[in-house]
């Protein structure tokens, strides 16, 4: 079947923003490997400490207005007001302007407030720095908006790629200087977290580009527009035009408000809230809890330490992300035809792949954390909690995937009213196991919050009817393929480590790389065969996956895999 025009624009926007997404994420993880290696775990603890709060802020700041943009100016665009949806641009830039400035200041001027709710003064540089960038990035994110209202994703992707890539040319061209002139931690986390404000001014002067180019296209096409219009007046009957004309006038008095914008917005801006929850908790207690055994620059540095294995928890959930708005259109979609066996089916298979792929990152993580710690930062400091830490990737996967689900099945605050509760539970763990613990005790909790989130929409879809939970495919099944992977990656990785050592170069960054790489390599070996031997996924099953399971498939059975 053919798609339309308009169906193909569409899908072709959503893939480039998709890809856009996937790149920019990938590069903000990453970038945390170089920063603690250049600024040591102290700098890495403030810049953990202060980034979630920014990302809050910026959130805040927004007031939800881009995808309320987004839809006012769809609308303006169908109806061939193309001076409705720049007056609704208009309006929304002086929205979040005024909002990121006026945030961007009580930030600054609240600095230290914000260090004593942290219970560290050495965040409040970081603190000032990183207010500079919420006079920029809200605004940016309104061009966003309008942009994707009119379905054209190309200036969002590419502001997209360039904040971020610009973001980390700042903060290592800071962390270089900084370091190199023996600034203290704060200073230099302060410089990293300047790196913010640059990238969003280059996002918005990329913005601000495509904003320039297309209000000279429009202008081009203003005096054919009004050819044609004068035309179909030309034509009307004069009662009917008079009619027309008064109708035509109320609307163009009426128009969107402030009031609307808002009104659509702000629940958008709360519901993305939910999503930092987790991570905003570990901010204002886990600091907190170690100053009472550390001094504050200590208590940083155990923080850094601590987040050291997030970047590789994260780019897992940033892959199950990423493939989850697949799913929700596929089952409204479903459900829209009264599919409900589709829906079940759906549902069951990529709640079951999920959890499979989030517990073997898991599990692989955990049997590597040693030499992948030692490869990526420098030494095995902190190796037990990144132990821990591998096991969010599990509880984090199905997570995501099932939030989608619900979102896609029409509950869509059920997510996010189950975050708000992993975030009490996680505030309530850490102020049980960090005193005793450190940060172990920490990443303990973040392992049963993410378990406890996902559980909760779990059971939400098992009571609509819509998942059969079974113990034999949930755990039995995966133990045996889980148990395999882990000895592989283990033996092969202990091996390498061995043979490093016989030839003389043992213990280093690059053995513990070598090492890292064959584990991995072993890991997705055994997993692959055992996948296909334990009959865990068929071909039939594969193909009722939406977006990418039918060409994987293909694949799979080029390569004789299926039986």
């Amino acid at each position: 079947m053919k798609l339309n025009p308009q169906g193909s624009k569409l899908l072709q926007g959503a893939f480039i923003l998709s890809a856009a997404a996937i790149v920019s994420k990938l590069i903000g993880t990453l970038q945390k490997i170089p920063l603690q290696n250049l600024g040591g775990d102290a700098v890495f603890g403030i810049y953990n400490t202060v980034y979630p709060l920014y990302t809050m802020l910026v959130t805040v700041a927004m007031l939800g207005l881009p995808p309320a943009i987004s839809k006012f100016v769809a609308e303006a665009s169908a109806g061939g007001d193309e001076a409705e949806g720049r007056r609704v641009l208009r309006l929304s830039a002086i929205l979040t302007a005024i909002s990121g400035l006026v945030i961007g200041v009580l930030t600054y001027a609240g600095a230290p407030v914000i260090a004593r709710w942290v219970g560290n003064s050495h965040v409040i540089p970081a603190l000032h720095t990183s207010a500079w960038g919420l006079a920029v990035v809200p605004l940016m994110a309104a061009m966003r908006g309008y942009f994707q209202g009119l379905h054209n994703m190309v200036p969002t992707a590419v502001s997209q790629v360039v904040e971020q890539s610009v973001r980390v040319i700042v903060m290592i061209a800071l962390l270089l200087y900084l370091t190199r002139n023996g600034a203290d931690a704060a200073s230099i986390a302060a410089g990293a977290l300047l790196g913010s404000a640059g990238g969003g001014a280059a996002g918005l002067l990329v913005m601000l580009l495509f904003w320039r180019r297309h209000r000279h296209k429009v202008s081009a096409l203003l005096p054919e527009a009004a050819s044609e219009l004068s035309a179909a007046a030309a034509e009307t009957a004069a009662g009917r035009q008079s009619g027309f004309s008064a109708a035509a006038g109320g609307r163009r008095h009426k128009g969107i408000q402030a009031r609307q914008l808002l009104t659509y917005g702000l629940p958008v801006m709360l519901g993305a809230l939910a999503v930092p929850l987790v991570g905003l908790v570990d901010v204002f207690t886990v600091p907190r809890l170690l100053s009472s055994s550390y001094s504050e620059a200590a208590s940083m540095a155990q923080f850094g330490i601590y987040n050291r294995g997030l970047p590789l928890v994260q780019i897992v959930t940033m892959l199950a992300t990423s493939l989850s708005v697949v799913f929700i259109p596929a089952l409204a979609e479903a459900k829209y035809r009264g599919d409900e066996g589709l829906v079940r089916t759906r549902c069951s298979l990529s709640l079951r792949w999920f959890w499979l792929l989030g517990l073997a990152a898991s599990v692989g993580l955990a049997v590597l954390a040693e030499p992948i710690n030692v490869a990526l930062y420098g030494d095995a400091a902190g190796s037990s909690t990144m132990i821990w830490l591998a096991f969010t990737a599990a509880g984090g996967t199905v997570s995501i995937i099932s939030a989608a689900l619900l979102q896609g099945l029409g509950a869509v605050r059920a997510p996010a009213l189950h975050l708000l509760a992993a975030a009490m539970l996680k505030a309530a763990l850490n102020l049980l196991l960090v005193p005793q613990q450190g940060i172990t005790g920490a990443a303990i909790a973040s392992v049963a919050t993410h378990l406890f989130a996902a559980a909760l929409n779990v059971l939400l879809l098992h009571r609509q009817g819509y998942l059969r939970l079974r113990f034999a495919d949930a755990l039995v099944k995966p133990a045996l393929l889980l148990a395999g992977l882990g000895l592989a990656a283990a033996a092969v990785s202990s091996g390498a480590g061995f043979a490093a050592a016989a030839a003389g170069f043992g213990g280093g960054r690059t053995a513990s790389l070598a090492q890292s790489l064959l584990g991995v390599l072993a890991g997705c070996a055994v997993f692959a065969a055992g996948a296909v031997a334990l009959r865990l996924l068929s071909e039939s099953e594969l193909r009722q996956l939406p977006g990418f399971g039918p060409k994987l498939a293909d694949k799979l059975k080029k390569l004789r895999l299926f039986p």
